[in-house]
């Protein structure tokens, strides 16, 4: 059976929950689209927003204060949310991945202490991190521990290998700048290379539920982990998955009988977070994002900037200025589609006026270097009226 890239497309949209929204429960519906990226605080609730009917922030907010919704560094070496349910299970088919990058950084090994030495140290960390900890608090253990202090580099190095929980710290966002972590209520099994498989088939399929059909590659991409070990787990699951030819000849897995709605099912739009994990979770991004705005939508640092979602893909960008959502359209766009930005931008302006008005504000510097928008429009204000 094959499949274009439009099917790609809507299946996409309807696993995230992005061809309508939904009525779940807040912890429910992150376990839905797998993981929402989180390094920014706002993101995982302006996702949300895009996803679920009448989303209330303090929903989220209560999901991560009682770990039902728990943050940590995980797939593709950054800060994800996702369901406690999945925790474990994800960062034990990660274990490779951040052991390797994490535990022989020379920023880690520059402290004189080895992968075998962290593997001892780390069960004696998470007992002091029983209760939420600072970084300066961890240090001073450290210091304590090792008889001489760490550089705060190989600490970090540490604190994002160990399976530590981000603990709510408060804003607008239940995060502010500087972390506080706790140890994983459910705890992973480390340094296991069988356990790490067993979790990887898991953590595939959960990708295919969320994020399917896929390449090899995706998945890979997805979770940043080495392709020979997708590749093997994706063998080992043959008969439990349908494969498909995608674009090109490319060999695509799914899940039988998860979503491909129909190629010409309407899309509304959508303005989606910064670092929205469906702009992400692919090898092959132009599902969503068309490869000529790429380069505009994430930056040289890494910044993936806020996006207008139009018919399925990415069709410009949108930031949070005095007096409403600055829109900037890559091609022109028909009247009926600004209204309907502007519908959404209205919505959006509402949720983000309690909590943070300018959310994302400090990212505008990617707006004063220039973006190569050919239809900037404020929104609601001026739907109408380009700009």
């Amino acid at each position: 059976m094959t499949i274009n890239a439009q099917a790609l497309n809507r299946a996409t949209l309807a696993r995230q929950l992005l061809l309508s929204r939904e009525s779940l429960d807040v912890a429910d519906a992150v376990r839905r689209v797998v993981a929402l990226q989180a390094q920014q605080p706002a993101s995982p609730y302006i996702a949300l927003w895009n996803r679920l009917s009448a989303f209330d922030p303090a929903d989220l907010d209560g999901a991560l204060a009682g770990h039902r919704t728990v943050k940590a560094t995980l797939m593709r070496l950054t800060l994800h949310a996702v369901h406690a349910d999945d925790y474990r299970t994800f960062r034990e088919a990660m274990e490779p991945t951040l052991r390797g990058s994490r535990l022989r950084d020379p920023r880690f090994t520059a402290s004189g202490l080895t992968a075998e030495d962290a593997t001892v140290l780390v069960p004696d960390l998470l007992e002091y991190a029983d209760q939420a900890r600072t970084p300066a608090e961890l240090g001073g253990w450290l210091q304590a521990r090792l008889g001489a202090p760490m550089e705060s580099a190989a600490q970090r190095m540490l604190r994002q290998y160990a399976p530590l929980w981000h603990a709510p710290t408060g804003g607008p966002w239940s995060f502010q700048t500087r972390p506080s972590l706790v140890a994983a209520r459910t705890r992973p099994v480390l340094a296991d290379p069988d356990v790490a498989d067993a979790s990887l088939r898991i953590l595939i399929r959960r990708y295919l539920e969320g994020f399917g059909p896929a390449s090899v590659a995706d998945i890979a991409q997805f979770a940043l982990v080495q392709r020979a070990r997708v590749k093997a787990a994706v063998n080992a699951l043959a008969d439990e998955f349908e494969q498909l030819e995608g674009p090109g000849g490319t060999v695509m897995y799914d899940i039988p009988g998860a979503p491909r709605p129909a190629e010409d099912t309407p899309a509304p739009p959508r303005l989606m977070a910064m670092w929205d994990s469906t702009l992400l979770a692919y090898a092959d991004r132009s599902r969503v994002i068309p490869p000529a705005y790429r380069k505009h939508v994430t930056r040289m640092n890494g910044d993936v900037l806020p996006t207008l979602l139009v018919d399925g893909h990415v069709a410009g960008v949108w930031r949070a200025v005095d007096g409403g959502i600055e829109a900037t359209a890559f091609h022109p766009l028909p009247d009926h589609v600004w209204e309907g930005l502007a519908a959404e931008a209205g919505s959006l302006i509402a949720f983000l006026a309690p909590r943070d008005p300018r959310a994302y504000g400090r990212y505008d510097h990617w707006w004063a270097k220039g973006l190569p928008g050919v239809d900037t429009r404020l929104l609601p204000g001026d739907a109408k009226d380009g700009a």
